[in-house]
């Protein structure tokens, strides 16, 4: 059935005239008598007994009012659903990150889109280190992510929103945790303590390079899958690790204090990062949104 037959039909079906259900529609008595009748053979039944005098519902009729408004109720609702999901009202971000830090970060932002924008849902990979955020991005599996890079990657953009600083995490009663700062040479006989090699990390990076800068290369005596398992293992002793400043605050482990790292490096910028095609309307509207939430830094 065509739209226009089944608007026809409720008209005539409320006002059971077919004179006020044309004026009612806005069309002359005879286009509307055309369209029923049409629907009538289309759909082999008559809908209507017509007599001189006045016009009544069949039992076929009758059966079809409801099913009638339910398909304009339907049709509706879904030129609501296009025009929302095309003003970024509704739809599905797949959002990446990793490190305290960048969970922060991410609920925050969650939180206010759900203020906002109660229709965009999000699923959350909490696990995704640079590298493998921005592989993610690429592929399509992801629409945002808070990644770190040295080099902005192809195809990916995005906005810094928290600057960061290298520091060592030791424990309390270190020999170095009272000083303001520390230089990577003096950690050479240290154990270390890392996040895996794979999915590649950008503290791990950063460890071995400003390490093998300084002449040594780090015993790495332990991996752990995040920075509260690392945190908690300095804490006991086991061993150090270089991490961020924001990491260290986000976790804040007791028995553990971070001491600045003594070194000429610039610092390093998180980026709330996307594709520069993702052509999503509610990813748009996020970032938007995370202008406010998620300032611009640096």
């Amino acid at each position: 059935m065509e739209i226009q037959q089944v608007k026809a039909f409720l008209a005539v079906a409320e006002e059971l005239h077919f004179g006020r259900a044309a004026e009612r529609l806005g069309m002359l008595q005879p286009p509307l008598s055309r369209t029923i009748r049409a629907l009538e053979v289309h759909l082999g039944v008559d809908l209507f007994r017509r007599t001189t005098r006045n016009v009544a519902l069949t039992a076929a009729g009758e059966a079809l009012v409801e099913p009638a408004r339910r398909m304009i109720e339907y049709r509706t609702l879904a030129a609501e659903t296009v025009r929302r999901a095309a003003d970024g009202q509704t739809g599905h971000i797949e959002f990446g990150f990793a490190h305290s830090s960048s969970r922060r970060l991410a609920a925050a932002l969650v939180t206010a889109s759900t203020a906002h924008r109660p229709g965009v849902s999000f699923g959350l990979h909490s696990d995704v280190y640079a590298e493998e955020g921005i592989t993610r991005l690429v592929d399509g599996s992801l629409d945002l992510a808070l990644v770190r890079w040295a080099k902005q990657p192809p195809g990916v953009t995005g906005r810094p929103v928290m600057v960061e600083r290298l520091s060592a995490a030791l424990p309390v009663g270190h020999r170095l945790a009272g000083r303001a700062s520390v230089r990577v040479d003096e950690l050479a006989d240290e154990d270390f303590i890392a996040l895996p090699e794979h999915p590649s990390s950008t503290l791990r990076e950063a460890t071995l390079r400003l390490c093998h800068e300084a002449g040594f290369a780090p015993r790495v005596v332990q991996s752990a899958p995040d920075s509260q398992t690392i945190g908690a293992l300095v804490a006991a002793g086991l061993g150090i690790s270089i991490t961020f400043d924001s990491v260290s605050a986000a976790t804040r482990e007791v028995g553990t204090v971070a001491v600045p790292l003594d070194i000429p490096e610039e610092p390093t910028m998180l980026y709330l990062a996307h594709r520069t095609d993702h052509g999503k309307a509610s990813v748009e509207a996020v970032l938007t949104l995370a202008e406010e939430v998620l300032p611009t830094v640096g």
